[in-house]
């Protein structure tokens, strides 16, 4: 395959598509199986099934680079507290992967063969949604107990796990349920995205890991510049993107997130009964 000019605009665009969705809480895959459906690249099928898992690690780094201080706990400038908190947080993130390496690798590759369907896509956009709406408003006279992520303790950190295992449905969101779990269960909405974040390297990384094992190191010029583009343009995406959630919500809450995800959810279904979808006629 022959690189084209178009290919390339496409990857960027899938670039952006992943940058933008991977952190806010609206559905990265499920924005990912919509684009697929307008927007095609040229490549095998195996190809674009890696590509849409592997294209994180542009994501990933982009966590890394933002909180790398935060996140090293052998860093020079931080007291023996600070390296002992910092030592305690990479313990809660390991704490609550568990839930998804004992739930999540099981029911992964039968999540993917069944409901890596644009209706599911549909319906947790919406469900999800009204979900958000809902828990803002309980959660609106409510003080939270963790207002810093070094409060945040480990039987939380494990429950929120247990949430993000909910994202193996499509169209969920991997930081839409950990951030409504974390909110749930009385962090303040700071902690909550940022755990989210955090929690997301090893997951992801794993993820992705795992995709490149299974298709092999077996690659074209055109694949290797497709994934080094659409990494690229994912990092600098997801940079602009995690700055602007951990903006917003310090005067924001998730509501309008929630209507976003159903409006969307209700375009879509409309567009699948215009062209005749099967499930829906």
């Amino acid at each position: 395959m022959d690189l084209s000019l178009t290919e390339l605009l496409k990857t960027i665009l899938i670039g952006v598509v992943e940058g933008l969705t991977e952190w806010l809480p609206i559905s990265s895959t499920g924005h990912m199986i919509l684009v697929d459906e307008f927007v095609k690249l040229d490549v095998s099928k195996q190809f674009m099934d890696m590509f849409l898992v592997v294209i994180q690690l542009g994501a990933i780094l982009a966590v890394v680079v933002l909180n790398f201080e935060k996140l090293n706990p052998f860093s020079s400038w931080k007291s023996r507290l600070q390296k002992q908190n910092t030592i305690k947080l990479w313990y809660k993130v390991i704490i609550a992967c568990i839930p998804a390496a004992v739930i999540g690798l099981p029911l992964n590759h039968w999540m993917e063969e069944h409901l890596m369907t644009t209706p599911v896509v549909a319906s947790m956009l919406i469900l999800y949604g009204i979900l958000f709406i809902v828990v803002e408003n309980y959660n609106r006279y409510r003080i939270p107990h963790a207002r810093d992520v070094d409060h945040l303790d480990y039987k939380t950190a494990l429950l929120i796990g247990m949430f993000q295992v909910l994202s193996l449905v499509p169209g969920t969101s991997r930081s839409g349920a950990t951030i409504l779990g974390g909110i749930i269960l009385g962090t303040s909405r700071q902690v909550a995205a940022e755990f989210t974040f955090y929690l997301a390297i090893p997951v992801m990384f794993g993820a992705s890991l795992l995709k490149l094992v299974k298709f092999g190191f077996d690659y074209t010029m055109s694949e290797i510049v497709i994934l080094a583009v659409g990494m690229v343009t994912a990092f600098i995406v997801s940079i602009i993107s995690i700055q602007f959630l951990l903006h917003y919500i310090k005067k924001n809450d998730f509501t309008a997130f929630g209507w976003y995800r159903i409006v969307l959810g209700i375009i879509v279904f409309i567009y699948l009964f215009l062209i005749g979808d099967p499930i829906l006629n």
